[in-house]
């Protein structure tokens, strides 16, 4: 208790307390941190890691893993002290694709399409190639589940009997598809029997891919499907991309509209890679 003067008189006060401390900001998610780097980039060029240290309440070796995280994700560029958004470079759009060598990726999507079995799952990524295969797929009428991030794939499919389920994520207008931390752990909750996947380009290291984010996309459906397959046509052969996608030991076939040469298919074929050509 505590006692004070107050007009000659003593008067007692009790209850009084010390002011509580103000709570601790509450820690986000990885997912959720990841997020806000991403939506910070889209208002300011350049982050630093140890702004972001403090706003989120952990260290900076968080934040670093954080950055290094999304670089190679492809969906950051790393930079002294901090990140930047990547640059969106000159690598075609997919309306554009999709008006070039249509024959060519027409042929490989229908092969694709007969390598589907009923009541199968599945994981298609988006490009100009897949949608070619959704739309063989749906025309066949092959009943399965299909997981994709790619607008044009689900909607293709919806004319089929196929089941299609969209990933969350963050819209690429230029690709009508979703990237990023919400679509890599939506895909993590799924396995299925088969990927469907394109690239940006194909070299005796593997694929790779120049669209912010895809790699990543890529990889995740990789690890989920039994069966790994690349849609890809001759144009592409011996070109690399910004993001590798993975190795030999990560695909099982790879449907061309013809085969590569003995530098990319000795190599592939030496790592256990199966080349089947659209015709």
């Amino acid at each position: 208790m505590t006692v004070k003067r107050e007009s000659g008189r003593n008067v007692a006060v009790t209850g009084i307390q010390s002011p509580k401390p103000e709570p601790a900001p509450q820690r986000l998610r990885k997912s959720e941190r990841r997020e806000q780097i991403l939506l910070e980039l889209k208002l300011r060029p350049h982050l630093r890691i140890s702004e972001l240290a403090e706003r989120f309440n952990v260290s900076t070796e968080t934040v670093r893993r954080d950055f290094d995280a999304l670089a190679d994700d492809g969906l950051v560029a790393r930079a002294h002290g901090g990140a930047m958004a990547t640059g969106a470079g000159h690598y075609p759009g997919l309306d554009e694709r999709a008006h070039a060598r249509i024959g060519e990726r027409e042929r490989i999507g229908r092969r694709a399409a007969e390598l589907v079995q009923e009541g199968e799952t599945l994981m298609v990524d988006s490009g100009s190639t897949t949608i070619q295969f959704a739309r063989a797929l749906a025309l066949r009428g092959t009943t399965c589940t299909v997981i994709t991030n790619s607008i044009p794939v689900a909607m293709t499919l919806a004319q089929g009997p196929q089941q299609v389920l969209l990933c969350p994520g963050e819209y690429l207008p230029a690709e009508s598809a979703v990237v990023g931390t919400d679509t890599l752990d939506y895909l993590a909750r799924f396995n299925v029997d088969r990927c469907m996947i394109g690239a940006s380009g194909l070299t005796e290291d593997g694929p790779s891919e120049s669209v912010r984010g895809f790699a990543a996309v890529k990889r995740a459906m990789l690890g989920r499907a039994a069966r790994r397959h690349l849609l890809i046509d001759a144009e592409k052969f011996g070109t690399r991309g910004l993001n590798a996608v993975g190795g030999p030991g990560d695909l099982d076939s790879v449907i061309v509209d013809r085969v590569p040469g003995p530098e990319i298919a000795g190599t592939l074929t030496a790592g256990g890679v199966e080349f089947i050509p659209a015709d």
